[in-house]
């Protein structure tokens, strides 16, 4: 039962988010981490409680956790089929959409002004361990059009949120997608002594940059350069390209040798796990992950392959801080990966095939 008034519940959680945004992004062990996260996650679900129809007609019978794996989670393809929001109308800041193709429905996620703040803070926090702090001059690996579009889509959200960490921006591609040969050279004689940025989603990094200079029998030099690139990898895996072909291609054509993927969704937009220079994903302070039985749902040891499940302590605007996912990866270890970085680190393979999820969603209650 809900006994404090609801601007005391939002106060006590901005409050205990505050606290915890101070403590280093990678240093605390993952004890140390999960005995701050869990109870402002526990904050988070007694708020959504509070503020979401939705939320609570699932959740209404949970109370507490002991640990990050007792914690309860939406099926990320709820997202799809309800508007899950914790605040006003009034208050909704911006509807950030997910990419979908011309079958599916794209997700919705309803920002307030004070979640998007936590958004950016978190990204820079994050970003700031691989990139550093100065802004750099950056190349962007997509097109100028899909920052016009009506729709806030997942691709221009990722594109303004690394924007941040650049500057004198150029972009890569022209409109139809094809490779600005002309802008790309001209980046590169200006910048190739220098450090810097490049981002762009994966499978168009590789498709419509890598290839393309590839096909145009062109390299160019950008050897103090790091790429930062998101976005799934089944277009390449169908294209038999692993993780280790893409980097290689990239110092080939670019003498990039600073390549770090991230894994992150519209859902949870600023608590990203980065890959490290061992080539592991990170959980960073304000987030974590659980692996479960794609079955059972129950949570696996490390070393096993299941469902991933992300945690953020970021969203108030919408219940989107435990997530399950319809991805598969397992936990590789814990506070021991040769980079230093404290905390879980593990990997994705990839999306579960086109089968029905059973979630804590999957409860015959209709939200």
């Amino acid at each position: 039962m809900i006994t404090q008034p609801d601007d005391a519940l939002l106060n006590d959680y901005e409050q205990a988010f505050a606290e915890l945004f101070k403590a280093p992004v990678y240093e605390l062990t993952q004890a140390q981490k999960e005995a701050l996260l869990l109870p402002l996650l526990l904050r988070l679900h007694t708020l959504h409680v509070e503020r979401s129809d939705h939320y609570r007609r699932l959740f209404h019978h949970f109370s507490t956790a002991t640990s990050l794996t007792e914690f309860p989670f939406l099926a990320v393809r709820l997202f799809k089929q309800f508007a899950l929001k914790s605040v006003a109308d009034d208050d909704v800041f911006r509807v950030l959409q997910s990419s979908g193709t011309t079958a599916q429905v794209p997700a919705r996620v309803f920002l307030d002004k004070a979640t998007s703040a936590r958004q950016s803070k978190a990204l820079v926090k994050i970003m700031q361990q691989f990139i550093g702090k100065q802004r750099l001059p950056m190349l962007i690996i997509d097109s100028p059009a899909i920052m016009k579009k009506g729709a806030f889509s997942a691709r221009a959200a990722g594109i303004q949120g690394m924007a941040f960490f650049g500057r004198q921006p150029v972009y890569a591609l022209n409109d139809d997608m094809s490779l600005n040969l002309e802008a790309v050279t001209a980046f590169a004689r200006q910048h190739q002594q220098g450090p810097v940025l490049l981002f762009g989603f994966t499978f168009m990094v590789w498709l419509h940059f890598v290839k393309a200079l590839q096909q145009a029998e062109v390299s160019v030099s950008l050897p103090q350069g790091v790429l930062i690139h998101s976005g799934g990898w089944k277009k390449l895996t169908d294209q038999q390209v692993d993780n280790a072909t893409f980097k290689r291609a990239l110092q080939q054509t670019c003498g990039l040798t600073r390549v770090h993927n991230f894994y992150g969704m519209a859902e949870q937009v600023g608590s990203v796990f980065v890959e490290c220079e061992a080539g592991h994903l990170h959980a960073p302070l304000l987030a974590d992950v659980v692996i479960r039985d794609p079955y059972t749902l129950a949570p696996l040891p490390q070393g096993q392959t299941g469902l991933i499940q992300v945690l953020s302590a970021i969203p108030s605007s919408y219940p989107g801080h435990s997530i399950l996912t319809e991805d598969k990866g397992r936990v590789l270890g814990t506070d021991d990966c040769p980079c230093g970085r404290k905390g879980r680190y593990f990997e994705v393979h990839g999306r579960l095939p086109k089968t029905e999820v059973r979630g804590c969603s999957d409860t015959g209650v209709t939200p």
